[in-house]
């Protein structure tokens, strides 16, 4: 018995190691595109079991692969805990990200802005759907998501403005929140109208890090809750490494999206 739990301790001592080294190694001075996102767990703190959140932050370099930048354990999502994500990515050499992918949390787009002031900040337009379909009645909600498509869906910015004027003329006596959401986040909801098709596909959403989130939830599904910080970093910690191992090809259609990201920002993008 005692053997046993001096070789889990170990185990236990090595993953601690490796995760320390892990999250603050040297990362690329810049990255193409980077998804942020936050999961919620259930943590045991003075004998009470609140909501903790861990953040995550997934980078697109310059060989086209994704990779995990860091995960980092806070009280709640909030864009202030952002701020010090954003700070250790810049401290661990990041000096540059040409797209930001988020959710629309309020005051991410000027936090994001105050450490790396030239990215671009595409709010995730599935988030958007979400809570703009949140107060919508059973009976309206095909017909107000099938009018909502023709915003997104649109082939420019002056075809989406068009789009939301006739949403809106439609919607707006019902669910005026819906619509004053889209007017309130616009710029940041329609940064990706601005690119090529290709490179519209991967910023506009945060469905690459929802997926991960997901993958995170099926290893620590057995975990109601867990006992301490340190345990909840641990799982997420082995739960990335294992849902990241086949993560060692570019993305599809690379060498197009490349070539798109090196015309629309050849003074940034230095191969």
């Amino acid at each position: 018995m005692l053997r046993i739990i001096h070789t889990i301790s170990r185990i236990t001592s090595a993953v601690a190691s490796e995760m320390v080294s892990w999250q603050n190694r040297p990362l690329d001075d810049l990255y193409l595109i980077v998804w942020m996102d936050g999961i919620v767990f259930k943590v045991r703190e003075n004998s009470k079991v609140i909501n903790k959140t861990i953040y995550l932050a997934v980078g697109l370099n310059r060989e086209g692969r994704k990779e995990v930048l860091g995960m980092w354990l806070g009280k709640n999502e909030s864009s202030s805990f952002w701020m010090s994500v954003l700070t250790d990515l810049k401290a661990r050499g990041v000096e540059d990200i040409l797209i930001t992918a988020t959710d629309n949390l309020n005051g991410f787009t000027q936090t994001i802005r105050s450490v790396f002031p030239e990215s671009q900040t595409q709010i995730c337009v599935v988030h958007q759907i979400r809570n703009a379909c949140k107060y919508v009645v059973w009976k309206d909600r095909k017909a107000f998501t099938a009018d909502m498509k023709h915003i997104y869906t649109a082939p420019n910015k002056q075809a989406a403005e068009a789009a939301l004027k006739d949403f809106a003329e439609k919607w707006e006596s019902k669910y005026s929140y819906a619509i004053k959401s889209w007017r309130e986040n616009w710029d940041e909801l329609t940064v990706f109208l601005e690119f090529p098709l290709e490179i519209r596909k991967i910023i506009y959403t945060t469905n690459l890090i929802e997926n991960l989130n997901g993958k995170i939830r099926k290893y620590t599904k057995n975990k109601m809750s867990f006992p301490t910080d340190d345990a909840v970093l641990k799982s997420v910690y082995l739960a990335l490494r294992e849902a990241t191992k086949k993560w060692t090809m570019p993305i599809q259609n690379w060498g197009i999206v490349l070539n798109q990201f090196m015309l629309i920002f050849e003074k940034r993008l230095r191969l």
